[in-house]
């Protein structure tokens, strides 16, 4: 076992539990390759294998590979079929060399146009079945089954990559020593795709489009690398780019829409007004007034939470009642001459809460994602277990999500007790689809990771269906929603910092308090303990690259597992030499019970050290 610096506790806990394994534990993060290698340089195996943390293996899965590649000697690399944490399968299980062409296709994205096609499906080979053993180009190096002696002949990973494209790499290099790499379907495994492939992200496209670079000066020739170094800039630039803009598109587009239809509606309203009563505004008032009126209400209306997904009906009364009473300050405030009626506030906040009502109803109805006013915190659950274990999972669950819906499926379709269970796993597929079942939990105790494997690849539902699988005597679930999430512990939720909500809330305080400390720094600024830091702070704060209020400062063990925030410039408590053990404890307090009044409150105790 190779250990690049975690911070879980995991070295300690392999040197007490497992004293007979080999274990080399990095003083940094040397990257996949370089410490795959050091395990690889001692290893005594007639195979080697590389498999991620973040998989889960059949029973007989090491058996089936290793027989295989007894009866083929020309196999140099094996790979098996892969499937998510929602049992869809993974194309990356076989892929082709990417040439420049095939980078090319895949780049502007032929290749998912044409998944199948001989020509354009070379990157995943669509072509070939997921179902049959075929000879293939590139392996995953989530599971990668290599020769000892195809190794010791063509050399191990090479350490000019960091983390991604080793793989290729390699699986292209045992190709050129004379030796062919295999796809084999006989066996699955879950890949999760955790933590380490945040592919939307855009740090994600610079560092592994760049490993493709490596790769191309190294293998290509240099008119062939020279292009494929062309197609590859701009794949980053262009993916990039068009990350940036869709995450910017995402977040502006229904407060953009709603802005238009609100300023529309103000502008009848006031047409209206103006005809009823023989009333003239004046054209060049109303036309800068009315959007403005708009635009307060759409602000209001987001800082109250009127877009916080899933959406709320009761945030948006909020932020336009807010949003009203605001324009009424204003208006009284306004020289005579800019004021031309408070009819138009007043039946303005009228015409705008029923503009944003419908607009929410049109996106519930239409099933828009994030945009439906379903009550997502609601999950109903599924147990594949007996009904010991089911108990003992539905606690679990309990502590820390609402459940709306609970059932149990028996393991096995022999001696079903009807009064324990609500069916057999024959019949899962359909008591999922009958009932609008959410999550899946599989009982590790009672089906075998095969068993689960199989259950998860079968299951075809109109339906998003997340899978658990619960170890026994354990006090989680492992799994995962998606390629941005290593799993779902389910023990305590902390995460209330992190809600949206709390998270905005947090960022108005600080920047409210920041405005004040700075309107107020000629006072304040000689009643501080350190005042050159407290200027810089406010700016820091003000910009965004910190909070006033954060965890209490510790290891980086006692602030493992924590919800991530920015840097604070003061703890959430004012004790003082507290143990690692503490710290830790004070801090999950903070982030599950997360509160305004708690930063408030910690400010007004400890404002002398806002430096």
């Amino acid at each position: 076992m190779v250990d690049n610096i975690s911070i879980d506790g995991s070295v300690a806990m392999v040197r007490k539990k497992f004293p007979e394994v080999h274990l080399i534990a990095n003083k940094e993060n040397v990257g996949f390759s370089k410490a795959n290698n050091q395990a690889m340089r001692i290893s005594k195996g007639r195979y080697i294998l590389l498999l991620n943390p973040d998989t889960v293996v059949e029973e007989d899965t090491f058996k089936k590979t290793i027989a295989f590649m007894d009866s083929t000697p020309d196999c140099g690399g094996l790979g098996v079929k892969m499937i998510d944490g929602k049992g869809v399968f993974l194309p990356e299980s076989k892929r082709g060399l990417p040439t420049p062409s095939v980078a090319f296709y895949k780049i502007f994205g032929l290749s998912s146009i044409f998944p199948k096609n001989k020509k354009f499906g070379k990157y995943h080979l669509g072509y070939l079945s997921m179902d049959e053993t075929n000879e293939i180009e590139i392996l995953s190096g989530a599971f990668m089954m290599m020769r000892k002696e195809a190794l010791d002949k063509v050399g191990l990973l090479d350490e000019a990559f960091f983390m991604y494209g080793e793989d290729i790499d390699l699986s292209y290099r045992i190709i050129k020593g004379g030796y062919k790499n295999y796809y084999f379907p006989e066996t699955s495994i879950i890949h999760y795709k955790g933590e380490s492939t945040k592919k939307s992200s855009v740090n994600y496209v610079f560092v592994f489009y760049n490993a493709m670079i490596i790769f191309a000066k190294k293998h290509f020739s240099e008119k062939n690398a020279n292009l494929f170094s062309l197609l590859i800039n701009l794949a980053i630039y262009l993916r990039a780019g068009v990350a940036i803009f869709m995450r910017f598109i995402k977040k502006v587009f229904f407060p953009i829409v709603d802005f238009m239809l609100v300023t529309l509606s103000l502008f009848t309203v006031s047409g209206i007004y103006q005809k009823t009563t023989e009333t003239v505004f004046k054209t060049e008032l109303i036309k800068w007034a009315l959007p403005s009126y708009a635009f307060v209400w759409i602000v209001s209306t987001f800082l109250s939470g009127g877009y916080d997904k899933p959406l709320k009906l009761i945030k948006t009364f909020k932020g336009v009642a807010v949003g009203g009473a605001i324009l009424l300050i204003i208006y009284g405030l306004l020289p005579k001459e800019l004021q031309f009626s408070r009819f138009i506030v007043l039946f303005g906040s009228i015409a705008t809460l029923l503009v944003l009502l419908t607009s929410r109803l049109f996106t519930h109805f239409l099933k828009i994602s994030g945009y439906t006013l379903e009550d997502t915190s609601k999950r109903r659950f599924v147990v594949v277990g007996d009904k010991e274990e089911a108990d003992r999972i539905e606690v679990l669950i309990k502590q820390t999500t609402t459940v709306s819906h609970f059932g149990i499926i028996a393991p096995t379709s022999e001696k079903l007790d009807a009064e324990q269970f609500d069916g057999h796993i024959n019949q899962l597929s359909d008591y999922i689809h009958i009932n609008k079942i959410d999550e899946v939990v599989f009982s590790a105790k009672n089906l075998s990771s095969q068993e689960i494997i199989g259950q998860m690849s079968k299951i075809k539902t109109s339906k998003k269906v997340d899978f658990k699988i619960a170890q026994p005597d354990t006090h989680y679930l492992i799994g995962s929603n998606s390629i941005h999430t290593a799993g779902d512990i389910y023990i305590l939720d902390i995460n209330t910092i992190t809600a949206v909500e709390n998270v905005r809330n947090k960022r108005i305080l600080d920047f409210i308090l920041s405005f004040i400390a700075l309107t107020l720094l000629p006072i304040l600024i000689f009643l501080q303990k350190h005042p050159l830091k407290f200027l810089k702070n406010i700016f820091l704060v003000m910009l965004g690259k910190k909070t006033w209020v954060g965890y209490v400062h510790g290891s980086k063990e006692a602030l493992f597992g924590l919800p991530k925030i920015k840097p604070s410039v003061l703890p959430n408590t004012n004790i003082t030499n507290l143990t690692e053990v503490l710290i830790k404890k004070v801090n999950l307090i903070y982030a599950k019970d997360y509160r305004l009044t708690k930063d408030i409150t910690a400010i007004t105790k400890n404002w002398r050290n806002l430096g």
